[in-house]
């Protein structure tokens, strides 16, 4: 249990981080909405973050590999607190312009960034010390983040329609400031390294320092083909879910469902989905092929999500449809770090995880921003079926190139330890 107790935490912050984020997720578009009645604008300030994360993905993954996972982990996270809780802090103050909003999302971006790096490369540490699968790792911590999402949702729903939303974000704050006291509590320090005979180069802007780390992620990215593929896949599905996400389900919610309350149902209904999908994968994803799981979780989860909004059926029927496609969402997480830890040596996992984030990141403002111009100039049914058809075009790649076959190339923790 001692060696065990690191994972365990971890996904229990994961819930936590995810609870207070799908909080977030909900309260945030759902007030600039409600108050401005402007798709484009919900959609500048949801690709706000976005834009903060991107810029934190690109340049911090080389500061958690230098300053720790563990540290930089507790530290995001405490600022990222700050930022959310200044949002309501400003509304009952000064009012809550749509620039300040915009700033102040763009802040929980970037230091939201590198919190979740260091959380992923501490899971792998975690793994490796609890002994146990990478599936059934992978699949422990994603089930967490499920649990969180899947509880967020109705209870941000549920605080919007009696309080409002502004002040759930004092909640998502106090979410992040208890995610950084339990990996202070409860992960244990890496173990010291014996001083090197020389010492190190000041970390500085220089081929010494942090440019040659951030080159050396980029390096690494660009010779692994299996990595470049699923990156530019990520860059299409990540810039569809991110306007269904940040504009689409709210104006859903306020234009068919009208009812905060029931949008957070649905979001729970994937949620619930989600969970099942991560617990299944995570017992028994290392009898399935991987390549398998992800290509067809993408084609279930894909598509099939907008074209049920589209035709509009009563939440009855809605809730356990999005049930079924979350299946498929819960379980490719997993499975794509499944296949990172084991293509990535941990010197260089920070640096490259952040870089895979980045890329993926990049298109989701552009998916944002394309979903308020549609949802203003075509409407919501037309939006969620363009958005769909171009969800159904990406999730071919997998069954079409042949570098997906090497993501069934599995090493055992004692090959990767020795990589490492």
């Amino acid at each position: 249990m001692t060696r065990r107790a690191p994972l365990v935490a971890l996904v229990g912050v994961s819930g936590i981080s995810a609870l207070g984020l799908a909080m977030t997720l909900l309260a945030i578009p759902w007030f600039v909405l409600r108050v401005s009645g402007s798709g484009t604008q919900t959609a500048l300030v949801a690709a706000s973050e976005t834009l903060g994360l991107l810029v934190s993905a690109v340049f911090g993954g080389p500061v958690v590999d230098r300053v720790g996972a563990r540290r930089a982990s507790i530290g995001a996270d405490g600022l990222t607190a700050l930022a959310v809780a200044a949002m309501p802090v400003a509304h009952a103050t000064l009012g809550l312009s749509l620039p300040a909003a915009v700033v102040l999302t763009f802040a929980m971006g970037l230091t939201r960034g590198p919190a979740d790096t260091a959380k992923q490369v501490l899971v792998a540490e975690a793994i490796a010390l609890a002994g146990t699968s990478v599936e059934r790792g992978t699949g422990s911590f994603e089930g967490g983040r499920r649990v969180g999402t899947m509880l967020g949702a109705p209870l941000a729903g549920a605080l919007i329609a009696t309080i409002g939303p502004v002040p759930v974000l004092y909640v998502d704050a106090a979410a992040l400031l208890l995610s950084a006291v339990l990996v202070l509590t409860l992960v244990p320090r890496p173990p010291t390294a014996p001083p090197p005979a020389v010492p190190p180069p000041t970390a500085t802007f220089s081929d010494n320092g942090y440019l040659r780390h951030l080159r050396d992620g980029f390096r690494f990215l660009r010779h692994d083909r299996l990595l470049l593929a699923l990156t530019a896949m990520l860059l299409v599905t990540n810039a569809m879910d991110g306007g269904l996400n940040g504009v689409l389900y709210p104006a859903y919610g306020t234009r068919v469902l009208h009812s905060s309350t029931l949008l957070g149902a649905l979001i729970t209904a994937s949620g619930v989905g989600a969970l099942t999908g991560a617990t299944l994968y995570g017992w028994t994803g290392h009898r399935w092929s991987r390549r398998a799981v992800f290509a067809l979780c993408f084609a279930v989860v894909g598509a099939p999500r907008f074209l049920l909004l589209a035709a509009g059926p009563p939440p009855a029927l809605l809730l356990p449809a999005l049930v079924i496609c979350g299946l498929g969402s819960g379980m490719l997480t997993p499975v794509m770090m499944a296949v990172v830890y084991d293509r990535i040596p941990s010197r260089l996992q920070g640096r490259t995880l952040s870089l895979i984030v980045a890329c993926a990141l990049a298109a989701i403002p552009v998916g944002q921003l394309a979903a308020g111009v549609l949802l203003d100039h075509v409407g919501l049914a037309p939006a969620l079926l363009v958005f769909g058809c171009t969800y159904l075009v990406a999730t071919m790649f997998p069954f079409t190139f042949p570098v997906w076959h090497e993501m069934d190339a599995r090493r055992s923790a004692k090959d990767r330890c020795s990589t490492q």
